[in-house]
Formats: structure tokens, C-alpha cells, sequence
């Protein structure tokens, strides 16, 4: 599919870009108010990519929510985050005009997701181990939500997708879809490591006893 839209890059593409900076931003303060100065940096970082997370699905995705359900679409709306997700639309079609999969997995995304990373960054806060656990819930979560995404266009030849103009591959597609599958791997990797460590001291230390 190719575009015959507006150009490379708009008023409302530097808008939506600097709404997401503004959310890293925050996150990024958030972990220097809220961890102490010694925080592990795996630590810092996970906090700052679930308060980013939290912010993306609450704000971004919320009204995206908000605008594709009871009979509503994003192509039919007015209003600045109507004007964003219509930005985006230019790169994937299905996201004005209320894809039942989409909007499925959105649901899931702004009423689970989305509350999750808020109860993990409370578990760093307070170092809870238990978070490791629901990070890794969270995380699964988070591929197969891209997976689900993704995936049904991909096996139906990509129709509503795209990837003419640079913009919307390289940052809209690409980026802004690949940090939630690489970042969340990572976390997966973290959690593991923490879980199985903490497992493989406690059968040590029973063995230990037993002999």
C-alpha cells in the first residue's frame, strides 16, 4: 500500500513524537524520585519502561479506546487525540475504523496491561521480589499482544499497512511496535534469571540439610 496523503512529516507527527518524549520524560524522573540513589540500573530502567508503559496505554491508547468503541471510530472523531490517531492511521489502517482484533487486544491492553505496571512499579518501589514474577506475566502479555497485532495482517498480505513512506515504517511500524517486543524480552530474561537464581539457592541450601 502506498500513500498519497500529506508529507514525510506534520504538525501533528512532531505533536504526537513530543507527547511521547514528554511521557519518557516523566518516567525518567519518576525512578529518580521514587529509587534510592543505590537502585540496581536493571532496576531503574524497569521502572522507567513500565511508568512509560503505564502513560502510553492510560493516555495514547486509553483515547484510542475510547474513540473505536459503542459506535465510535477514529476516522469519524474530532479532536486532538482523534488528530493523533488519525496521524497513525496513515500507517495502519485498521486503527480508524474500529478493527475488532485491534480494538480486542486494546481492551486488554488499557483495563489490564496498563494497572499491571502500575502494581509492579509499587513492588519496586517497595523491592518486592514478587515482582519478577508478574514482569514476566506482564511481558507475555505484551508479545502476544504485538504478535496478535501484527500477525493476521501479516497472513492476509499486509493490506492495511504502509511502509511507502519512511515515517511510518521506520518510526510508526518499526520502532514504536518493536521497543514493546524487545524491552519486554529483556524483562522476561531479568526476572528469569532473578526467579531461578533464588530457587537454585533454596534446593542448595535443602540439600545441604538433608546430608
Amino acid at each position: 500500500m502506498t500513500s498519497d496523503g500529506p508529507g514525510i512529516f506534520t504538525a501533528t507527527s512532531a505533536y504526537s513524537l513530543a507527547g511521547v518524549a514528554a511521557m519518557a520524560f516523566i518516567a525518567t524522573t519518576g525512578a529518580k524520585v521514587l529509587l534510592p540513589k543505590n537502585a540496581r540500573w536493571q532496576d531503574s530502567f524497569t521502572f522507567i519502561w513500565l511508568a512509560f508503559d503505564a502513560l502510553i496505554h492510560f493516555s495514547f491508547e486509553g483515547s484510542f479506546l475510547y474513540l473505536s468503541t459503542f459506535g465510535r471510530t477514529v476516522n469519524s472523531s474530532v479532536g486532538p487525540f482523534a488528530e493523533l490517531w488519525k496521524e497513525y492511521t496513515r500507517a495502519d489502517a485498521r486503527w480508524g475504523v474500529s478493527d475488532p482484533t485491534v480494538v480486542s487486544l486494546e481492551i486488554l491492553t488499557v483495563l489490564g496491561a496498563a494497572p499491571m505496571c502500575c502494581y509492579i512499579i509499587r513492588q519496586i518501589v517497595k523491592d518486592d521480589p514478587a515482582r519478577h514474577y508478574w514482569i514476566i506475566v506482564l511481558s507475555t502479555a505484551e508479545l502476544y499482544g504485538g504478535w496478535m497485532t501484527f500477525c493476521p495482517e501479516w497472513l492476509t498480505g499486509s493490506p492495511s499497512l504502509d511502509t511507502s513512506n519512511p515515517l511510518y515504517l521506520w518510526v510508526y511500524l518499526v520502532f514504536m511496535n518493536v521497543i514493546w517486543v524487545v524491552i519486554p524480552i529483556w524483562l522476561m530474561w531479568d526476572s528469569y534469571g532473578h526467579i531461578a537464581g533464588s530457587l537454585r539457592r533454596v534446593q542448595a541450601v535443602t540439600k545441604t540439610k538433608k546430608n
